[in-house]
């Protein structure tokens, strides 16, 4: 896609989205539980960190770390007995980061009702080197109408954090120049 940052003559050739997406399953036991007999939104948040990671570290060649968790997103509860599905791919690529986006479904183990959203969730990762520095990532590219849709949300996701990082940086910049002490 042309909206993508430019990188140096022979970098990286660039992957399909298909590539490295993928699937982890899992079924819910009672040591998942909560206080209310539901599953622990942790536990979730545990399969979705473990399921975007891995698609990071397929798309990027190696390792990746866990940058941030934009958003989770918690629709309906999840039972003992259900059988979750995580599903994660590769939405948005930078220099050195990803964003992954993460889809959670449900399904009674002992029906063959169809699944349904139980969650989701968007993360981003950095590749990063054997000494922890970060390393270029191939560029992801969208291959469907929904691939690209979620490219373009994807961008504008990072364009919030970015400024949200800034209109930050700026307050406590100037509340110290203020001499207003936390």
């Amino acid at each position: 896609m042309t909206d993508q940052a430019p990188r140096p003559e022979g970098d990286i050739p660039g992957k399909p989205t298909a590539a490295s997406r993928t699937t982890l399953s899992h079924i819910m036991t009672g040591n998942d539980t909560n206080l209310l007999g539901t599953v622990h939104g942790g536990v979730i948040m545990k399969l979705v960190d473990d399921a975007a990671g891995a698609v990071a570290g397929r798309h990027s060649g190696g390792p990746a770390v866990t940058a941030s968790m934009d958003e989770m997103v918690f629709l309906e509860p999840v039972r003992v007995g259900d059988l979750v599905h995580v599903r994660a791919q590769v939405n948005w690529t930078g220099r050195s980061s990803m964003e992954v986006g993460v889809r959670v479904m449900a399904e009674r183990w002992n029906e063959s009702t169809p699944a349904q959203q139980v969650g989701s969730a968007y993360l981003v990762f950095a590749a990063v080197d054997g000494d922890g520095k970060p390393r270029p990532v191939p560029q992801v590219i969208p291959e469907t109408e929904r691939d690209k849709r979620r490219y373009q949300e994807a961008q504008i996701r990072r364009t919030h954090r970015l400024a949200r990082r800034r209109a930050i940086k700026e307050l406590r910049e100037k509340r110290v120049a203020d001499g207003i002490e936390d």
